[in-house]
């Protein structure tokens, strides 16, 4: 992954050999503690929320996760399909504890410590590329705190362990493409493979790993060695990846009993006909805007050198293939993730962030280093690359989707970097935003022409903490969640079929007890025996206690709100107490 942009003249210098012999015994301190220091960060940002807040998402992962554990699952039919990989992780918060927000925050804890691996394995990368121990120690540390690799860590989304997969199956596979071992083919193949059953994202991932495998052993040929660990590395990919579909299968049986949300028409819509692939191309662009945004400037220079690498003759061969390696899945990301999004007539639909966010730290770093090793002419010619490609993506989007980035619903979650940099929560300013990034990357530039890489690791980590801190917000109070419903955690729970569906997905993991069942007032019955409490909308202008006109005598009401959407819990207080 050593970036062959850079000659080797411009190689940092050999330490002396007494701090040579003294940085080894050092550096497992430095990492520990600076994953510890990661982990804490992380942890603070996410401590005040209790339970979910991107719904039906985290719903999705959070009900797999229980259901793996051994509890109830839920009735998640016709949402995405929320793949198991994710879950498994998160399994074991529910080994501990019932309550919704203990396990909530044993997640938060979950995704701390795995976002926090992302220090030393961007150390190890920063490496690759060829910094020093003393210069990528405090760059690693960094850039590991960019919102990108971040911000998603406070959900329980897949998006907080995707960072880290990427990199460590990166890095594997790095190792492997140099050197041939079966153990390091082995190991890429078995992250690849299980970041295939955390998100579709992971299955680009890996069929561009099973082309590199065989790339591979064509390049090097006749080295037998390296096709038989190539060969092995395919067998453990595919075992993998044939586990994560077995798991995937049995979580969709017992969540989606009547089917997922089908996009293999929409995805096939997109790629067979030209406004298909004008939206697949221009959301892929405005996700490379997006990436290189989102990070100050430094993926863009990033992109540009690992380009530059990729095409420049005398890159070695083992080089080149991570190149490709790298520029392929970060499009494959792109393209195939913006040809499957429906349009839901929202500005994300054009620029988004969360899909490529799992390259940000590769790139980061490797514009990172670029600027810092190079020469001052050719790390200016760098970052204008980067600008150019930043304002050539953002001129993409602006001129397909137009109007829309005005007239469309803007939804913050979706723009966390954009918003930082152009100080409005409430839309996007894609002209604002790219100047902003622009200037910054202008600041970073002369911060590593200054002093190297520890004022451009200063100033990379002091923007990264201000974005998240106006992203955030300040630091709120813990305030632990009120039941969802009336009464203690115990009987049946059932919801009428005219419940709206955010309602009933927003009520499956705090109500945690049981698996909540269907039911239809207007028919009529009484509820069956064993069920407590009935859920049932709540019409704006309707009194809760005229909500279900037909409820069993001794029964009482109680309201609820979720979003625009009301609701009605209709308890039977005869009901025993929680369990225990």
């Amino acid at each position: 992954m050593t970036l062959a942009l850079l000659p080797p003249r411009l190689q940092a210098p050999a330490a002396p050999p007494g701090r040579a012999r003294r940085s080894p015994r050092a550096l497992p301190w430095l990492l520990a503690a600076g994953v510890l220091a990661q982990a804490v960060v992380r942890l603070w940002f996410a401590w005040p929320r209790t339970g979910p807040a991107a719904n039906p998402d985290e719903t999705g992962y959070l009900l797999a996760a229980r259901l793996l554990a051994g509890g109830p699952g839920g009735d998640l039919s016709g949402n995405t399909f929320y793949q198991g990989g994710y879950p498994v992780v998160l399994a074991p918060a529910y080994w501990f504890s019932h309550d919704p927000a203990t396990v909530y925050t044993t997640v938060m804890a979950i995704n701390a410590v795995l976002g926090a691996a992302l220090f030393p394995l961007g150390y190890a990368a920063a490496r690759r590329f060829g910094l020093a121990r003393r210069s990528a120690l405090p760059l690693a540390f960094a850039v590991a705190l960019l919102p990108a690799t971040t911000f998603f860590g406070a959900f329980a989304l897949a998006d907080a362990v995707l960072p880290t997969l990427f990199l460590a199956w990166l890095l594997a596979l790095d190792r492997f493409v140099r050197d041939g071992r079966i153990q390091n083919a082995a190991l890429a193949s078995l992250v690849a493979s299980f970041a295939a059953a955390v998100h579709t994202r992971g299955t680009v991932l890996l069929a561009v790993h099973a082309a590199a495998l065989v790339c591979t052993a064509l390049v090097f040929t006749p080295e037998r060695r390296r096709i038989r660990a190539a060969l092995a590395g395919g067998a453990v990919a595919l075992a993998g990846y044939a586990a994560g579909a077995a798991l995937n299968a049995h979580i969709r049986a017992e969540l989606y009993p009547r089917g997922t949300r089908d996009l293999a028409g929409l995805l096939t819509s997109r790629l067979t006909t030209v406004p298909g692939q004008e939206w697949a191309l221009s959301g892929a662009a405005g996700q490379l805007w997006y990436l290189i945004a989102s990070t100050w400037g430094l993926a863009g220079a990033g992109l540009v050198a690992v380009a530059a690498s990729l095409v420049r003759r005398r890159t070695p061969r083992a080089e080149r293939i991570m190149a490709g390696v790298l520029l392929t899945v970060t499009c494959g990301i792109a393209y195939a993730s913006s040809a499957a999004l429906p349009d839901e007539h929202r500005v994300g639909n054009f620029a988004y962030g969360r899909y490529l966010a799992c390259v940000a730290l590769v790139y980061a770093l490797a514009g990172a280093a670029a600027l810092a090793r190079l020469t001052a002419r050719r790390a200016v010619g760098l970052g204008a690359g980067g600008a150019l490609l930043l304002g050539g993506t953002g001129l993409w989007v602006a001129a397909y989707a137009g109007e829309r980035l005005r007239t469309h619903l803007f939804i913050g979650f979706d723009f966390p970097e954009v918003m930082f940099l152009t100080d409005d929560r409430g839309a996007l300013h894609l002209r604002e935003a790219t100047l902003t990034a622009l200037a910054l990357l202008c600041v970073l530039l002369l911060a590593s022409r200054l002093s190297g890489t520890a004022l451009t690791a200063v100033a990379v980590a002091g923007v990264n903490l201000a974005a998240l801190a106006f992203v955030m917000g300040p630091h709120a109070r813990r305030v632990p969640p009120e039941p969802p419903l009336a009464g203690p955690a115990s009987g049946g729970v059932v919801a009428d079929a005219s419940l709206n569906w955010a309602v009933r997905t927003a009520l499956m993991y705090p109500v945690w007890w049981t698996r909540i069942g269907a039911f239809d007032v207007r028919a009529g019955r009484p509820p069956a025996p064993g069920v407590c409490t009935v859920v049932v909308p709540l019409p704006d202008g309707t009194a809760p206690e005229a909500s279900w006109p037909a409820h069993p005598a001794g029964w009482r009401p109680h309201a609820g709100r979720f979003w625009s959407f009301g609701w009605v819990g209709w308890h039977d207080p005869s009901c025993g107490a929680a369990p225990q």
